[in-house]
């Protein structure tokens, strides 16, 4: 079951758009649908044990973050879908959740505020360490620094797609360039 799960955001985030399987019960076409899965997921958690409360609470942040941004910049701009997928898996006291869209981008987010970037990988490093939005001139841009201490902190692991690069974190911060690519996001958070 978890290795489909993985299976199911790469190809819901890939495939054309006459392809994508939109009444999947992962695909959250508008915020209000992901919130409220968001919420039963914390709920389930709690009730099955086998992670603290409080890092429930840290994990249910991290995954409204990076679902939150796919909406935020993205907001009347999709390419060609709205919405995110979002699926998560626990056995064995270890859980995973995925998350993808299929926005912009980081970096085209992020260019229409620091046109100097050059590519993904750029565009990566920026979100993760600089306080720096796509949704300029609003005060924003601490959401993906939050994600990285805590997942450093609690020694987590995340592994985040935008285009061509991949940033890795867990006790430290890597990023690589990849042979694939895709325009919007992927994120896979295990705990």
């Amino acid at each position: 079951m978890q290795s489909d799960l993985g299976k199911n955001v790469y190809r819901w985030v890939s495939a054309r758009i006459e392809d994508v399987d939109v009444q999947s019960e992962y695909s959250c076409g508008t915020r209000d649908i992901f919130q409220a899965r968001l919420e039963k997921m914390a709920q389930e958690l709690i009730k099955g044990g086998g992670i603290t409360e409080n890092d429930i609470y840290i994990v249910s942040a991290i995954t409204g973050e990076i679902g939150n941004n796919s909406f935020d910049h993205n907001l009347g701009s999709w390419p060609d879908m709205a919405g995110v997928f979002f699926g998560y898996f626990l056995e064995n006291r270890k859980l995973k959740i995925v998350l993808a869209d299929r926005g912009q981008g980081v970096l085209a987010t992020l260019k229409r505020v620091r046109p100097e970037l050059k590519n993904d990988s750029e565009a990566l490093k920026t979100a993760f360490t600089e306080k720096v939005s796509g949704r300029a001139p609003e005060n924003r841009g601490n959401g993906l620094k939050f994600v990285k201490e805590n997942v450093e902190e609690r020694k987590m692991h995340l592994i985040f797609i935008s285009g061509n690069a991949k940033i890795e974190l867990n006790e430290k911060m890597e990023i690589k360039t990849t042979d694939e690519s895709i325009r919007g996001c992927l994120a896979i958070l295990s705990v």
